[in-house]
């Protein structure tokens, strides 16, 4: 495999460089002297951005792009071997690096590389830790895979040698990557258009844990079922957070403040530890801030600096996020598309000022949505009113035979008004008709869901 030398900076090529992810990581490489061009298939704030800082961008991927001078091409797990410019780039002999082996190589030009992996709360927890380590002005590098308004964007380059990353199973992507300190906030189903089943996820967590070296440690949700499986053997420390008090650290007294905003008494191997306020609401939240604060301990951070950094977090884009109010209505966006992550979402909302509760959905995905139907059905049931939008393909073009207006028959077998309605047009209109001033209104899914929200803010 090439390596990247980071003593003699190159020029690097992305193919597909508006991503999220590989945009920061080409943010990371020019700010370490790289050259860097690339290519996406429309131009967005993150591609205007790095043009901005002196990146070269194509828009369309074609043959030519693949300009003289590079000396390797990285490429995202979305683009496929029949894709016009990696086959250029294939042809003419250039090393290949995907996104998770780039990222691998970033954490070796560090002294504290620290992984967050799990099936749901990755760019929560990167987020959290981010802020604490800026309120103790240990200048982080910082890669998460959501807009944090503390850093302006995805990405921060610091001058220390800590850095800290979001680990995505997906692909495998995670086992590429060389931590110091990982931490494992949840295993469950997803995936599965890639993943055999939870064993085969389960399995790839076991290998991601087993990455770490001697003098490394897990941090890892003590509640996670068959927890052995993953830690028994390893040659690193372990250290557990979770739900039961045997736990190195956990929760007790989780409140809730007429925001719905959590704080809980922290114990710490066992012992109060005082009291932890957060900015953001949901009993997953205290979880995931229970991760943090473990990270936070092994690097000696103090616990008046993790309280600040907990507490100016107010959430990432897309994670139970204000977006404004149209007719006394609230409106938030969250970036659920995950039956674990909806049930969180939907029950934090329960804590937040509403008269009734309204959810717009939209699945992610065929393969996801008929995997985990069932799971679907019951999750979305935890509002007073639910609207199904069309199943947002993505990379898919099978149907499945699975479709939204099924789901939300499913969803209504368990007592949940659900209706299913084609358009995002006709979704507004039903919405102006029957919501009510003080309703909260949540847009849910990774899709493009989040438009009705701003479309009813707009009128």
């Amino acid at each position: 495999m090439y390596k990247i030398d980071f003593n003699h900076p190159c020029h690097v090529h992305f193919i597909g460089i508006g991503g999220i992810s590989m945009s920061g990581l080409a943010e990371i490489l020019m700010k370490e002297g790289f050259t860097v061009s690339g290519s996406d298939n429309k131009e967005s704030s993150l591609t205007d951005h790095l043009t901005d800082k002196g990146a070269v961008i194509f828009y369309g991927q074609k043959a030519s792009n693949i300009i003289d001078g590079i000396n390797v091409v990285v490429y995202t797990a979305a683009i496929h071997e029949d894709n016009e410019e990696f086959m250029e780039a294939k042809r003419q002999g250039l090393p290949m690096l995907s996104r998770a082996e780039l990222l691998g190589q970033l954490m070796t030009n560090y002294d504290t590389p620290i992984a967050v992996s799990g099936t749901h709360g990755k760019t929560t927890t990167t987020s959290m830790l981010s802020h604490i380590f800026l309120a103790g002005d240990m200048d982080p590098t910082i890669s998460v895979g959501g807009i944090l308004k503390a850093i302006h964007g995805n990405i921060r380059v610091g001058s220390s040698g800590l850095f800290v990353t979001e680990a995505c199973e997906y692909t495998n992507s995670f086992l590429h990557f060389f931590p110091k300190i990982s931490v494992i906030l949840n295993i469950d189903a997803d995936h599965l258009d890639f993943f055999k089943d939870l064993d085969d996820i389960r399995h790839s967590f076991r290998l991601f844990a087993e990455l770490l070296p001697e003098d490394g440690t897990l941090v890892i949700n003590g509640d996670i079922e068959n927890l052995s499986y993953i830690t028994d053997g390893l040659a690193c420390r372990v250290v557990t957070f979770g739900r039961e008090a045997s736990l190195d650290y956990s929760a007790s007294d989780i409140q809730y403040d007429e925001q719905g905003n959590a704080s809980f008494d922290l114990i710490r191997h066992g012992k109060p530890s005082g009291h932890v306020t957060l900015s953001v609401g949901g009993e997953h939240n205290v979880y995931n801030a229970l991760s943090a604060i473990a990270v936070a301990d092994l690097l000696g951070v103090s616990a008046e600096t993790i309280q600040e950094g907990l507490l100016s977090f107010h959430g990432t884009d897309r994670r139970f996020e204000y977006k404004g109010e149209f007719n006394g209505i609230t409106v938030i966006d969250d970036y659920a598309h995950h039956p674990t992550e909806i049930e969180a979402t939907l029950k934090s909302a329960a804590h937040y000022p509403h008269r009734e509760l309204w959810c717009i959905f939209q699945p992610h995905t065929y393969t996801r949505t008929k995997a985990l139907f069932d799971e679907f059905a019951q999750a979305l049931s935890h509002t007073d009113h639910l609207i199904l939008a069309d199943i947002y393909a993505a990379r898919e073009t099978d149907t499945l035979g699975i479709s939204s207006e099924q789901l939300a028959r499913a969803a209504a077998s368990y007592g949940c008004d659900a209706i299913y309605l084609p358009s995002f047009d006709e979704i507004e209109k039903y919405v102006r008709d029957h919501c009510q001033s003080g309703d909260l209104l949540i847009t849910m899914g990774a899709g493009d869901v989040v438009n009705i929200g701003e479309d009813l803010l707009k009128a």
